[in-house]
């Protein structure tokens, strides 16, 4: 039981190097690198292996090789459940109205407007070499038209909105 204390007693500071040079690429801590590569130690069949320097740095090598397919299967969880109001079918209806009410003011907008807006809204996300090639001009001027339909836009939707009503007891 000495030997094996004294074994692992000299590799643990290997252990640590190695750990703390191949987690970082593993997306796993150093110190659960380390402790995977002890279980696996444990686990190996002749207890401790003939050459055991050799033996931990390939051990420690293909517990980061699992740790980097595990990271990559792994799906996070939801940061916050959602709300009782964002799980109901009111969102869906105030972002469907939404997009009514912007889609019916781009048909509002001048002639030169609506096309270029009504592209950048599409449900097929066209590029701007697709929405150049669509309105048959340079890639280059889409953007300073799409500025200024957006200012249009953007100015329309202002006026539309109601001024505030007066607060307090005024008559």
């Amino acid at each position: 039981m000495d030997l094996l204390l004294q074994e692992v007693q000299a590799l643990t500071p290997l252990l640590a190097a190695e750990a703390e040079a191949e987690a970082p690429g593993a997306g796993m801590e150093a110190a659960d690198l380390e402790q995977a590569v002890w279980v696996r130690l444990l686990e190996h069949d002749g207890g401790v292996p003939e050459e055991p320097a050799g033996w931990l740095r390939s051990a420690v090598r293909a517990e980061a090789r699992l740790g980097r397919r595990r990271t990559l299967r792994e799906e996070p969880y939801a940061a916050e459940p959602p709300t009782a109001y964002e799980a109901g079918p009111e969102p869906v209806l105030l972002a469907a109205e939404r997009r009514r009410v912007l889609r019916a003011a781009v048909r509002r907008l001048p002639a030169r407007c609506r096309p270029l807006l009504a592209l950048l809204l599409s449900p097929s996300d066209p590029t701007y070499r697709e929405i150049a090639g669509e309105l048959g001009m340079s890639q280059g001027s889409l953007g300073p038209m799409r500025s200024r339909c957006l200012g249009c836009l953007r100015r329309m939707l202002a006026a539309e909105v109601a001024a505030p009503g007066s607060r307090g007891n005024e008559p």
